[in-house]
């Protein structure tokens, strides 16, 4: 509407939401604030890259009324949660999967009463701009775009019948992104497709869900389905918006086939972290998995196969990084 805003203006009334809310719940809050931030930010490429984000994430959080702020890797506060519940001193690695990045770090960490100084000690860190996104795009891809004209094929003005474009739905495997395919001449264009379509339903269909900004709902769904195949071997994908109907059942080794080399770059960055702190898989005493996609089977099991089930910490996996900033804060408090 006329106005510009960064990055940091989009950030701030967030933030200023849940200050007010904990002071309507706490009373008021003191100036100092720890705030967590992956040990990678999504497509940082270079430490530079990094610290640009986490500038940008300053100046929102000093828009919201706090001056003194503490930055602290989430795998790190999620360290500290582990460590409120250790006897001993322990070698630990923690897998912090979010929706955009996992992070990896490892620690020795010192049980709560172990005296003086730090509860722990970084021994290396690493990350990459892959988690829960990234295995639901994967999923958009192969199951949602074919109900939405990827793959399907048009006649051209000149006789030729020729594949569907591809551009429409590289968009749609980023539910933000599908709003950028919402304009005049991209909907034009789309309609145009429809007309000399040889499915024209699967364009109408696509045509519906840019027009009525359906991807926030598309991806919930992909998310149940998701969810469900952690436990179960196959689910239905379930999406209905009338005219538009998308039902299929997916099976949970056919997902891991598309989250597959997805999968190899964790693999990759953790036998690197690894190398990277020249430590044995018998040196690490645990493995501490927190966030959404350690519950996806495939992710698991790439730890369980290189340290072992007995070395795997569960527990806490939605809420380990807000308990553990909450003890770093009470540590600098």
């Amino acid at each position: 509407m006329g106005e510009d805003y960064s990055l940091g203006d989009l950030i701030a009334p967030i933030l200023i939401d849940l200050r007010n809310a904990a002071e309507a719940q706490f009373g008021a809050l003191p100036s100092r604030v720890v705030v967590g931030r992956p040990v990678h930010f999504s497509d940082a490429r270079t430490p530079d890259d990094d610290g640009f984000a986490q500038a940008r994430l300053d100046v929102a959080i000093r828009r919201a009324g706090w001056d003194e702020i503490i930055f602290e890797y989430e795998p790190v506060a999620a360290a500290y949660d582990s460590a409120s519940r250790i006897r001993h001193d322990e070698i630990v690695l923690i897998g912090d999967f979010g929706g955009g990045t996992s992070d990896f770090s490892i620690l020795r960490l010192r049980p709560p009463g172990a005296g003086q100084g730090r509860r722990y000690e970084i021994l290396g860190n690493d990350g990459v701009a892959i988690a829960g996104d990234a295995f639901d795009g994967r999923m958009m891809h192969h199951v949602v775009a074919p109900a939405l004209g990827r793959g399907s094929r048009y006649r051209s003005p000149y006789g030729m019948v020729l594949p569907v474009p591809t551009w429409p739905y590289t968009k749609l495997e980023r539910w933000h992104h599908l709003s950028l395919l919402k304009n005049r001449s991209t909907l034009s264009r789309l309609r145009m497709l429809q007309r000399d379509a040889i499915e024209p339903a699967k364009i109408a269909a696509l045509v519906h869900v840019v027009d009525n900004d359906l991807g926030y709902y598309l991806f919930r769904s992909v998310e149940n389905t998701k969810v469900d195949l952690s436990s179960s071997e196959s689910t239905e994908f379930a999406f209905s918006d009338p005219p538009t109907e998308i039902s299929r059942i997916v099976g949970r080794r056919e997902f891991e086939v598309w989250v597959g080399p997805h999968l190899l770059e964790i693999e990759r960055c953790v036998d690197r972290l690894m190398a990277a702190v020249a430590l044995s898989p018998h040196q690490i005493d645990s493995v501490f998995l927190t966030g959404g996609s350690s519950f996806v089977p495939a992710v698991r099991r790439i730890f369980t196969l290189r340290f072992g089930p007995e070395k795997i910490q569960l527990g806490n996996e939605f809420t380990s990084v807000a308990r553990g900033l909450a003890l770093r804060a009470l540590e600098v408090s």
